[in-house]
């Protein structure tokens, strides 16, 4: 493993496909000369020798291409690689060829500003102490260090600027070269003869597809770099020729299947539908309702992610493709009117094409698309989105009036790929998934779907219900009980209509929230064990001091004192109610340990694979005159390896990536003795045995460590003994719902799909006034406990409610309920139940045991209920049930 890649790896967090593309290159490295003068047959012999699929370099100089899909972070790759080079090879010149100005410009804010939030050498201690020179087509005339050889210089050019950076430019009559060939005064040559000259200049090019014209490629020629890195999502030519140089390909249909880097891409269509009949601006109207519908769908979600898991706020947008500008006009007068949603959008749509492109607050909305106060929900574009443009809230796409939906959707779906909670999937359906209304195309898509060379093949397909989508939802907060009572008496507190008396009254409830919020804390303090606790007197004392000390940091009001006496007065009721309204859920966070390597002890089979006898080993000497004879001369070592043989061999062994010579020493002695053993009964003659294992010492450890691997194992992670808080506060709950759905939890609801999309109230015993159910099993069993006797008090658990990792701590666990009974507090969880013994459910089950018995041992030793895990399976649940019934 090379020790400066590595770092690299870890440094910058690479994600795993640009891991493997900078292995390649560590490998390249290794094998090319990197020499302006090298031959350029003998530099593809060597690389063919590693990748065969290489059969030309297709420029005067050795260059390699990547092919990594869009979003999956070919910029942070070039990062690497100028950083491995630096670091490894000492090279310091680079140059990064972007093809058009929103390209250029994005590249010299990703190398050249270090506080800006995707700048690619974050992490690297080598680039903050001495910050690469960054080198433009705007500041190469003025930098006044290019043959300093302290920094590494990153020039960054727009590929106009080697052709036409003159344009217009005359001097008797004669057309001038462009600005970068002429002659500069401080360099004493021009800026490209001074490039020409390098001999370490490395030329890294963005979107490669777009240098491979005959103009391009004759520019880049010119450069004579040492090498050339190239980099695409789309590695083939003008002519839709393949290129003859790809050493690694990760396609979007790969990263597709993979599902970790990019958006999974969804084409929906409604049920049923049928175009005949139908003029082109009605199914337009169709496709974008439904295209808001799935919109305002996907905003609530994000909006209801913020709030649960206090990521982010994502604002996505639509992109509305249209045919032409007189067209997108047309959809943008529509879109921006009364007539569209009752003007709903009006001020929230953008039209960008080649009309407005020169419009200063367009362009500034434009860029500013992924800020959440930027305003515009829909942009509306005509073949202007081309690479480059870098945005991660796109979640909907709406094609009109396609000549061709597929080719369209496929060059178009790379601009919403990106995922907006760094890089990364969340888990979340709505928030993983770009959406593509294609409508009256959904047939012919899904014809070219079958193609496995189209990406389109990877996409998922959805049939939307003609009342599947609302326009609105609604965004509903469901607080804790405790919250709950205090938000009803700021309500009553409201209608007081002397203004003293209700400044008055304000004051008291906030001083009592306070004293809520503080309990949570308290349950931090020494000798706290349980709620319970809270009434000692030196709790007590912390928490009123919490109370003065929060009421009193703006102006002092003139009853502050009598309102603090009369709070103190009413601690223990305060406290009484505090735990009438709570479950009491320990604070544990549980996490995983690594998961434990080893190898089991054995004895090698030796009947096989240690047949080694030795060989003749001799000087040939032959003579340059006469009939140039040929003598030899027998070996006499003595200044080879020295080791004993059993060194040797262990000395191969620990080159294995998985054996650790501190864990497994003794085996390796054991193994190694056991082989030589067997080599020396072919091999009695001490020099000939001594010779055997020098000359196969390799194949020998490499024997060895295949019967070693049948006896590797890997244990499951063990959870890590938590630290124990006496219990937390309630979270409250996020969730949507459409309009007017809320009902009460005792309704039937058919058909029962519509559960997920409802809100329900009523409840009594619940830790919550309002809950949502994924199914009808789940709103069933909330019935069961709601009207059982033995239940005392359930929730529905938030997220973040409980720190219950699993799959290796990237995954957390939530619970469907916690209940309450007189002698317990169990942890339930419904489930499908031919999903019972899934692995997926039987890990949640393990962790959620875990948990269980970590709160057991701390509640029963503080006189408390010990935790149960409950696994239901749904076709035990009816509302016509106890709960007893599954305690059995």
């Amino acid at each position: 493993m090379n020790k400066h890649a590595n770092h690299i790896k870890q440094r910058l967090s690479l994600r795993q496909p640009l891991k493997e593309s900078l292995d390649i290159l560590v490998q390249l490295e290794k094998a090319l000369s990197l020499d302006k003068k090298a031959d350029l047959e003998s530099e593809l012999a060597k690389i063919q020798a590693l990748h065969p699929s290489v059969k030309d370099f297709e420029r005067d100089f050795v260059s390699l291409c990547f092919h990594i899909a869009t979003g999956v972070g070919k910029t942070r790759l070039m990062g690497a690689f100028i950083a491995y080079l630096y670091l490894e090879r000492g090279i310091k010149n680079f140059f990064i060829l972007a093809p058009n100005l929103t390209i250029y410009e994005k590249l010299m804010e990703d190398f050249g500003n270090p506080a800006y939030s995707k700048y690619v050498f974050s992490g690297l201690g080598e680039f903050v102490h001495q910050k690469p020179l960054i080198i433009t087509g705007e500041n190469y005339n003025q930098v006044g260090s290019l043959f300093s050889n302290s920094e590494v210089r990153i020039n960054i050019f727009n590929v106009a600027k080697f052709n036409s950076d003159s344009k217009g430019s005359k001097k008797d009559g004669v057309n001038l070269a462009p600005r970068i060939k002429r002659l500069s005064e401080y360099l004493g040559q021009s800026y490209w003869d001074y490039l020409t000259r390098l001999d370490d200049l490395v030329i890294l090019m963005d979107e490669a597809h777009r240098y491979h014209a005959d103009s391009s490629k004759k520019a880049i020629n010119e450069l004579k770099p040492v090498l050339g890195l190239e980099l695409t999502a789309t590695p083939t030519d003008e002519k839709n020729k393949p290129f003859k140089n790809v050493v690694y390909e990760y396609s979007l249909a790969r990263a597709l299947e993979d599902g970790k880097y990019v958006k999974s891409p969804a084409i929906a269509t409604r049920r049923n539908f049928r175009s005949q009949g139908m003029s082109a601006e009605e199914i337009e109207r169709i496709k974008l309702e439904d295209a808001i519908s799935i919109h305002l769908d996907t905003k609530a979600e994000l909006e209801i992610f913020h709030k649960n898991t206090g990521a982010k706020l994502v604002k996505p947008f639509v992109l509305v493709v249209c045919r032409d500008i007189a067209h997108a006009k047309e959809v943008y007068n529509y879109i921006n009117s009364s007539l569209f949603y009752g003007g709903a959008f009006v001020g929230k749509v953008l039209q960008i094409d080649s009309s407005t492109k020169k419009d200063e607050e367009i362009d500034r909305q434009f860029v500013e698309l992924e800020r959440p106060e930027n305003q515009i929900e829909i942009v509306i574009h005509v073949n202007m989105l081309k690479e480059g443009w870098d945005v991660s809230n796109l979640y909907t796409i709406v094609p009109l009036r396609a000549a061709n939906a597929s080719i369209l959707i496929e060059q178009t779906i790379g601009r919403g790929l990106r995922l907006p909670f760094n890089g990364e999937r969340t888990g979340v359906d709505k928030l993983d998934k770009l959406t593509v209304i294609a409508h009256d195309n959904f047939e012919a898509v899904i014809a070219e779907a079958q193609n496995p060379d189209s990406v389109l093949n990877k996409m998922s397909f959805v049939q939307l219900d003609e009342d599947g989508f609302t326009p609105t939802l609604e965004t509903v907060n469901s607080p804790s009980l405790v919250e709950a009572k205090f938000q009803r008496e700021e309500r009553l507190i409201e209608q007081i209509q002397d203004q003293a008396k209700r400044t008055q009254a304000k004051f008291g409830l906030s001083a009592r929230r306070v004293m809520i919020q503080t309990f949570p804390q308290a349950g931090k303090m020494e000798g706290v064990q349980s709620a319970a606790d809270l009434s000692k007197p030196e709790v007590k004392a912390y928490v009123i001091q919490k109370v003065r000390e929060e009421m009193t940091t703006g102006q002092v009001d003139l009853f502050f004192d009598s309102e603090l006496e009369k709070i103190e007065a009413e601690y223990e009721q305060i406290v009484s109610d505090y735990k009438s309204n709570i479950i009491e859920i320990p604070r544990i966070s549980l996490t995983q340990d690594n998961p434990k390597a080893w190898f089991e002890d054995f004895d090698l089979f030796t009947d096989e694979g240690f047949n080694f006898l030795p060989l003749t080993e001799e000087i040939m000497v032959v003579e340059l005159t006469g009939e140039r004879k040929v003598d030899t001369v027998g070996v006499k070592h003595g200044a080879t390896i020295k080791d004993p043989p059993v060194h040797q061999i262990i000395s191969e062994l620990i080159n294995f990536p998985e054996i650790d010579y501190d864990e497994v020493g003794e085996l390796l002695y054991k193994l190694a003795n056991q082989a030589l053993a067997k080599i020396k009964e072919n091999n009695p003659d001490p020099a000939k045995f001594v010779l055997t294992v020098r000359q196969y010492r390799k194949p020998i450890a490499w024997q060895i460590y295949q019967q070693m691997r049948g006896y590797f194992r890997i244990s499951d992670p063990e959870y890590i003994a938590p630290s124990v808080q006496a219990f937390q506060k309630i979270n409250e709950w996020n969730f949507t719902t459409i309009p007017g759905g809320r009902r009460d939890y005792k309704e039937v609801i058919t058909p029962v799909s519509l559960i997920p999309k409802l809100v329900f109230t009523g409840f009594k015993k619940a830790g919550h006034l309002e809950y949502k159910f994924d199914s009808k099993t789940e709103k069933d069993f909330a019935y069961i406990l709601e009207n059982d006797g033995s239940v005392l008090k359930w929730l529905r658990p938030a997220v973040g409610q409980f720190l219950i990792y699993w799959a290796n701590n990237s995954k957390l666990y939530v619970p469907d309920f916690i209940i309450e009974t007189a002698d317990a507090i169990y942890m339930a969880e419904t489930k499908a139940k031919d999903q019972l013994n899934s692995a997926e459910v039987l890990d949640k089950k393990k962790a959620a045991e875990t948990y269980c018995r970590y709160a057991t041992e701390y509640t029963t030793a503080n006189g408390g209920k010990p935790w149960r895990y409950l696994l239901i399976p749904h076709d035990e649940v009816g509302m016509d049930r106890s709960f007893g019934w599954f305690l059995k």
